[in-house]
């Protein structure tokens, strides 16, 4: 493993690591964001014309 590094700078790869993935993360929370289930900020959306049924009514999803 450590014959990777010699081929490889190990600064500009930890680095280039952690921009994808910060992009990677906000890409999924505003993804999240733009969903009517999901906005945690309570902006509302503009293709909310329908009634959206409260948090506690959501009906319960079975695992398995």
């Amino acid at each position: 493993m450590w014959r990777v590094w010699l081929m490889v700078d190990p600064l500009r790869s930890m680095v280039a690591l952690h921009v994808f993935l910060a992009v990677l993360a906000f890409t999924i929370h505003f993804i999240l964001l733009s969903t009517d289930r999901y906005n945690w900020l309570g902006m509302k959306s503009s293709s909310e014309s329908s009634q959206v049924l409260p948090n506690h009514e959501y009906p319960l999803k079975r695992i398995g």
